[in-house]
């Protein structure tokens, strides 16, 4: 490919509309859900720290199962 040639934009275009379709999806079902997710943030495993002006959150039960969830869905819809 000769230094100049213009890149084949696609890919990214596809991937871009397929990342706000998600975004949208997510969207919508925190809509339905009245904006919470009763079981999110409150699993065994996140810490929470509460004093008299002071609160820490440490949502690392969360963080991992939405890891995890992602990594099998990208995995999923990733192979060929």
């Amino acid at each position: 490919m000769p230094p100049n040639a213009p890149m084949d934009m696609t890919p990214i275009a596809k991937m871009l509309i397929g990342a706000g379709l998600v975004i949208a999806a997510a969207g919508v079902l925190l809509l339905l859900a009245g904006g919470k997710l009763p079981w999110l943030g409150r699993l065994p495993g996140d810490i929470v720290i509460k004093r008299e002006n002071f609160t820490a959150y440490f949502p690392i039960a969360t963080s991992i199962v939405i890891s995890l969830v992602l990594t099998l869905l990208f995995w999923l819809f990733g192979r060929k």
